[in-house]
Order: structure tokens, then sequence, then C-alpha cells
């Protein structure tokens, strides 16, 4: 089945689009001549649109299948790109990008691909998802460098009408699709798995209140929801970070490309370790290979040594969205039922909320102080605490 390479390639397309918007933050705060936290609002925005509109696509995922909420969230994105082009005030781009784009990735990404997953497989629900996520690393990769190319040869008005037509690549999967076939799952998976962690109140269903009342729901937004702080206050800025202590702009959204090629690698690679060591072990690394990358990009601010670049990609794209296929199978194990994708939308909606403070918050501290210490202090204090509830919630350590 021709499943997992679709959800692959709209994983792909509509979240290195998204992701793009780390090139256009220098050229967008020249332009508008304004200072850094009102720009990385807008990405803030966007985040928090994605993951408020988490739940409302899980919703509509389980109420009208993908085909509808994936065509929409295509439709979306296309007119977000072409809207973003012609903007001139960052309360219209607030609007393209944080409104349209930002929903469009809560219809294309991991929430539908997770619900819609999980009627297909179980013993392998894991590495299937995993592969999935790893889209996020390849469309960084494909994208962002691209992206750089074209605000170079034709400034950023352009770059966004050119991306806006890289998303027409996506609607020949939504059309040719047997999408009603695939929508009806594996029948011999329709029912929840018998050894699956269920308490008594949710054997006739788990709904988004029963599942809202257990520790392991709360426990899964606080994972997404600190560690996207941490991460999204450091990645928003990265390549602007480069570019300001002496890296030229295409070696610093290379930097960044490079590192959404190592992040299929990770989500693989970690999906695997767990297996092996154990998911405290692994999920331990994943946050020690995280909070490193963050260390070795504050120290290349004083020291340009092409080692703390290498540390910093390398450890950063191992780890980035490695955590995503881990919860996402867990919440698949712990609420199965046909509201997964309702309950997995209001989990997600953690990250969401975690990268819009996250990003915003980073901008104004860098505003605030004039430089980043206090970003990537703030970053790592949120890496620990997102690694927490994997200790202090037993149900997470059974899921």
């Amino acid at each position: 089945m021709l499943l997992v390479p679709v959800c692959f390639l709209l994983g792909a397309v509509s979240r290195g689009l998204v992701e793009s918007f780390t090139v256009f933050l220098l050229p967008l705060q020249q332009e508008l001549g304004t200072d850094r936290a009102a720009i990385a609002a807008i990405y803030s925005t966007s985040s928090f649109v994605t993951g408020l509109s988490a739940p409302l696509a899980g919703k509509l995922f389980d109420r009208f299948g993908p085909r509808a909420l994936y065509g929409l969230g295509v439709l979306l994105l296309i007119l977000g790109m072409l809207a973003a082009s012609y903007a001139d005030r960052a309360w219209q781009l607030q609007f393209a990008l944080g409104l349209f784009v930002g929903f469009s990735g809560a219809a294309l990404g991991n929430v539908p691909h997770s619900a819609l997953l999980a009627r297909w497989y179980r013993g392998r629900l894991s590495l299937v998802v995993a592969v999935v996520y790893a889209s996020i690393g390849i469309g960084i990769v494909g994208v962002v460098p691209l992206a750089q190319l074209l605000i170079e040869r034709v400034g950023w008005r352009d770059a966004y009408r050119l991306l806006a037509l890289l998303a027409l690549i996506l609607v020949p999967a939504l059309v040719l699709m047997p999408w009603r076939r695939i929508a009806a799952g594996d029948p011999g998976l329709r029912q929840p798995r018998p050894d699956a962690p269920v308490p008594a109140a949710a054997q006739d269903g788990w709904t988004l209140r029963k599942a809202a009342a257990t520790p392991a729901f709360w426990g899964l937004f606080a994972v997404f929801f600190f560690t996207a702080i941490g991460v999204y206050g450091v990645s928003v800025q990265a390549v602007a970070y480069l570019v300001e202590i002496g890296y030229a702009p295409l070696q610093a959204a290379s930097a960044w490309g490079f590192v959404g090629l190592l992040a299929p690698v990770g989500m693989l690679g970690f999906g695997a370790l767990d297996a092996v060591i154990g998911r405290r072990a692994s999920v331990a690394l994943t946050y020690f290979l995280t909070i490193g990358s963050i260390v070795a990009l504050w120290l290349l601010g004083i020291s340009r040594h092409p080692a703390l670049l290498v540390v910093f990609i390398v450890a950063l794209g191992l780890t980035y969205g490695s955590r995503g296929p881990l919860v996402s199978a867990m919440a698949a194990r712990l609420f199965a039922g046909r509201n997964l994708g309702t309950i997995y939308g209001s989990v997600a909606l953690g990250g969401g909320i975690g990268g819009a403070i996250g990003s915003f918050l980073g901008g104004a501290l860098h505003d605030l102080t004039g430089g980043y210490d206090a970003v990537f202090a703030v970053a790592i204090i949120s890496a620990i605490l997102g690694a927490t509830p994997f200790w202090t919630i037993k149900a997470l350590g059974r899921a």
C-alpha cells in the first residue's frame, strides 16, 4: 500500500515549507523594519494555530476522513504562501503564515497521519510512525536551503510564490489515492489491543474527557509542551544566529538543512534503540544530546571552531523530532479507539502551545537582552522539564 509514502510526502512538503520561515526571518525583519520579537511572533502564531487546530484536525479526520482534511490543508498551504508574498505589514504575515499555513500544519501533520496509520498497523506501529515523522527532516533538508537560494536569486516575495507552486505536487496524491478504503482501516485491527493498559472506565471506548482524566494524557501533553519551548526557542533563530556570528546565509541555511537530513536517522535509530536499552534510557539520551546541541551552539558565539558546529548539527539533528514518534505510538496504545484522532490532537496541542511560546519568547529575550544567552538558558531548562514525565508517570513506562 502507498499509505506510508503518501503520508511521508504530505509531511515532508508541508513541514519543509513551514520550517523555511527560519531563512525568511532576517529578510523580513530588514524589509519591515521591526524588531526580532515581532517577526518571531509570526512563526509563534503559526505554531500556536497548528497546536490549537490539532484537536480540530483530529475531530475533522474522525468525522470526514483523510481526503477532505488533507485537501483543505493543501489548499490553505498554497493560499497562505501566495498571500505572504504580497504582504507589506507584519499583521498580514500573521494572517497568511500564522492562520492559513498554521492550520495547514495541523491538517497535513502527524495527528491525522498517526490516527490513520493506527488503523493499519499494530505490531510495527512505532516503526511506521517513526518513518512518517522522519518526513520532517527530509522536508527541512530539501526545502530550507532551496528557500535560501530562491531568496538570494529572486527575493523573498517571489521565493514564497515559487514555494507555493511546490505544494502543488501534493495534489495528485489527493486525487488518485483510494481514501475511502484507506480510511476504513484493517478489519483485524478495529478492536483495541487486548493487552493494552486500558483502565476499566475506558472499556466502552475512549473519549477525550476520559483520556483527559488520566495522568498519562497530561504527561504526554507536558512532554510536547516543554520540549517544544526548548527546541523552537532556539531553532527559529538558529539561521539568524549563525549569520550574526559570521557565517554566510547559505552556509547557515545549509547547516540547518543538515539538521533536517539527520532527523530521520535519529527518529528511526532511537525507535530501534528504545527496544534494546529501554524507554527511559533512550529518552534520556535524546534529551542529553538536545541539551548538548544547544550548549555547542552557545559556544559557537565564543569560538567558531568547526567541531562545535558539527556537534550542534549532529546532536540536534539526531534528536530533532525524535520524541514525536514515541509519544504518538504511546498515545495510540494508551487511547486506542475511534476517537484517537481527537485525543492525540489534544495531546499535540501541547507542542503547538509550547512552540508558540518558545519561538516568541526566544525573539523577545533576544530583543530584551541584546543577545542569546537567556534564549539558550531557557531552552536547556525547558528540555529538562520535557523529559521529567517519563520518570514521574508510571503509565508512560508501560505504554
